[in-house]
C-alpha cells in the first residue's frame, strides 16, 4: 500500500447490515464514496451471526475494510484509531466512547441528525424527571462532541446555522478558526444525505401482485422509512380512509415500521397508534399494510413499484432542522411526492416541482393532493424527468466533497492545536489564574521596591543624622577652640601686665637702641 494515502476510519454507531436505517446507510455510502481515493476502514457494531459468532455485516464491501466492534466494549476501537490518520464519527457515539474526545487524531463529527430535538418529541410522554435527565444527557454529549471535533458535517444550510450558533456558544467560533477561514467552511460544512450515481433498477416484484391484498393494477402510496414520534402517519391514514371509498384500488404501504437496530432504538408509541388507527378505520390488511424493515438491496424495487411517495411530520422545531432522507429516495426513483412543508427538502421539492406540499396535520389538503397525483396521467414519466434534473448534484460522490477535502489534508482545528481540548470556561479560569499570578507578582515586586525605598530612606536618614552629629561635633570643636583662643588671649593679656613682661619689653627696646 502507498503509505502516502490517507487512512480514514469511519465509525458507525448504527447497524450496517442488509437491513439498516439512515445512519448506517450514510456510513456505508461514506466508506464506498471515499474508498476510491483513501484507504478506508468502516467500524460497525457487531451483530450476532449464525452459530452465535459476532459479525460486522452481511453486506459485501468492495474497496474498503469492515471491522466489527462491541458497543459495550468500545475500547476495542483504540487499535483502529491508532492506525488511522483521520476519524469520522457520529456525534452521539461519544455517549458510548467519551474518550474519543481525547484522541490525538483529527476528528470529524457528523451532526446530520439533531438528536436533542428528536428527543424532545420522542420522550414527551415520559415522567418530567426522566425527560429532564435524558435531555440533559443528550445536550452534555453534544457539548462534548462540539468541543472535540476538528471538522463538522451537517445535512443542510439550516442545520449549519443551528450548529454555528451552538459552536459559538461552545467558544469554537474564535479568532483562530475565523482567521483560518472567515466563512468557517473549514470548521463546519454541508454534506447532505446522497444518492447512488446509477438509477434504481427493478429486479423483482415485491408489492404489486406479491403482497397479499395488493393487486398488480392497484395504486400504491408508499411511506418510506420508520414510524417515529416526530413523524405523522395518522393524518395519512385518515386521508386514505377518505379516498378508498371512491378508489378502492389505493393501497398504503409502510414497508418498515421498527428500527432494525432494536437493541439500541426502542419501539415507539407512534407505531402502535398508527396500527390502532388503521384497525379503527377498517383499513388494516385491506388498504393499509405494515411490514418489516426492507433489505437495502430490495428497496429500489419498492420505490419503482409505488405510485406516490409520502413524508409527513408535525409542526415542531425538529422539522425546521430535519433532513428527511427517504425523500431523497423518492427523488432518486422519480416518484411523485406528497410532503409536509417546513423542512429543507420541502424547499427542494417546491423549487423543482417534484411533488405537492401540504400543511401539517391537514387531512383535507393531503386528501386532495393524493387524489390529484393519483389521477395524473403519465405521472411517473413527468416526475422522473423533473427529478433527473436534480439527482446529479445529490450523488454521494458529489455531496461527499467537503469531507474528502478534509481527508486530503487532515489537521487539528486551529483553536484545538493552540489551546488543546479546553472549554471557554477552562480558558477563562486559566486566564484568571494567570492574571492573578501576574498581579501577585506585580504586587510582590512593588512591595519589594517599597522595602528597598524604605531601606534607602533609612540609610539616607542615618547618613543625615551622622552628618548632623558631625556638624555638632565640629561646632563643639569650634566652640572649644574659640574658648581656648579666648583663654590664651586672656593669659597673654594677663602676662603683658606682669613685671616680667614689662622688663622684657624694656630689654627689647634697650637692645633695639643699642643695635642702631
Amino acid at each position: 500500500m502507498n503509505h502516502s494515502i490517507t487512512k480514514v476510519l469511519i465509525i458507525s454507531h448504527d447497524v450496517v447490515d442488509s437491513k439498516m436505517a439512515g445512519p448506517g446507510i450514510r456510513c456505508w455510502e461514506f466508506a464506498r464514496a471515499l474508498s476510491g481515493e483513501f484507504a478506508v476502514t468502516l467500524a460497525v457494531p457487531a451483530r450476532e451471526a449464525e452459530g452465535g459468532q459476532a459479525a460486522a455485516t452481511n453486506l459485501a464491501s468492495s474497496g474498503f475494510a469492515v471491522q466489527a466492534f462491541q458497543r459495550a466494549h468500545a475500547e476495542s476501537l483504540r487499535d483502529l484509531i491508532a492506525a488511522a490518520d483521520v476519524v469520522v464519527a457520529f456525534s452521539y457515539l461519544l455517549a458510548d466512547c467519551p474518550w474519543l474526545a481525547e484522541i490525538e487524531k483529527p476528528l470529524v463529527i457528523d451532526t446530520y441528525v439533531p438528536y436533542p430535538l428528536e428527543g424532545l418529541e420522542m420522550n414527551r410522554n415520559l415522567p418530567p424527571d426522566d425527560r429532564l435527565h435524558l435531555g440533559d444527557e443528550g445536550v452534555a454529549v453534544l457539548q462534548t462532541a462540539l468541543q472535540a471535533g476538528d471538522f463538522f458535517l451537517c445535512a443542510s444550510e439550516e442545520q449549519r446555522d443551528l450548529w454555528l450558533g451552538l459552536l459559538m456558544a461552545q467558544g469554537r467560533l474564535n479568532h483562530l478558526t475565523y482567521d483560518a477561514d472567515p466563512t468557517l467552511r473549514r470548521l463546519i460544512d454541508v454534506v447532505p444525505f446522497g444518492l447512488p450515481a446509477e438509477p434504481p433498477r427493478h429486479t423483482k416484484n415485491v408489492l404489486k401482485g406479491v403482497l397479499p391484498g395488493i393487486a398488480p393494477d392497484d395504486q400504491v402510496v408508499l411511506w418510506g422509512g420508520g414510524i417515529w414520534e416526530w413523524l405523522d402517519p395518522l393524518t395519512l391514514l385518515r386521508a386514505v380512509a377518505q379516498i378508498v371509498p371512491q378508489r378502492p384500488q389505493v393501497k398504503l404501504v409502510f414497508p418498515g415500521t421498527r428500527h432494525p437496530y432494536a437493541e439500541q432504538v426502542p419501539d415507539m408509541p407512534m407505531r402502535h397508534r398508527a396500527l390502532a388507527l388503521a384497525q379503527e378505520l377498517g383499513l388494516l390488511e385491506r388498504h393499509v399494510f405494515f411490514g418489516q424493515w426492507v433489505p437495502y438491496e430490495d428497496w429500489p424495487n419498492y420505490l419503482l413499484e409505488a405510485d406516490v411517495g409520502v413524508s409527513l411530520h408535525f409542526a415542531t422545531v425538529e422539522t425546521r432542522f430535519a433532513f428527511r432522507t427517504r425523500l431523497l429516495d423518492y427523488i432518486w426513483a422519480g416518484l411523485p411526492i406528497v410532503a409536509t412543508r417546513g423542512d429543507a427538502l420541502s424547499d427542494l421539492i417546491a423549487a423543482h416541482d417534484l411533488g405537492l406540499l401540504v400543511e401539517a396535520e391537514n387531512v383535507e389538503q393531503l386528501t386532495a393532493a393524493l387524489r390529484l397525483l393519483l389521477d395524473t396521467p403519465n405521472r411517473r414519466a413527468i416526475y422522473r424527468a423533473r427529478c433527473q434534473q436534480v439527482t446529479a448534484s445529490l450523488t454521494w460522490e458529489a455531496v461527499i466533497e467537503p469531507l474528502a477535502r478534509f481527508c486530503r489534508r487532515p489537521h487539528l482545528a486551529p483553536d484545538k492545536a493552540a489551546w488543546g481540548r479546553t472549554t471557554p470556561e477552562q480558558r477563562v479560569q486559566e486566564a484568571e489564574r494567570a492574571l492573578r499570578a501576574q498581579q501577585a507578582g506585580h504586587i510582590a515586586g512593588l512591595e519589594q521596591h517599597a522595602r528597598n525605598l524604605e531601606a534607602v530612606i533609612q540609610a539616607r536618614d542615618e547618613h543625615i543624622a551622622g552628618l548632623q552629629q558631625h556638624a555638632r561635633n565640629l561646632e563643639e570643636i569650634r566652640h572649644d577652640l574659640g574658648q581656648h583662643i579666648a583663654n590664651l588671649e586672656a593669659e597673654r593679656a594677663a602676662y603683658q601686665q606682669t613685671i616680667f613682661y614689662k622688663l622684657y619689653a624694656r630689654l627689647r627696646a634697650w637692645r633695639g637702641r643699642l643695635g642702631r
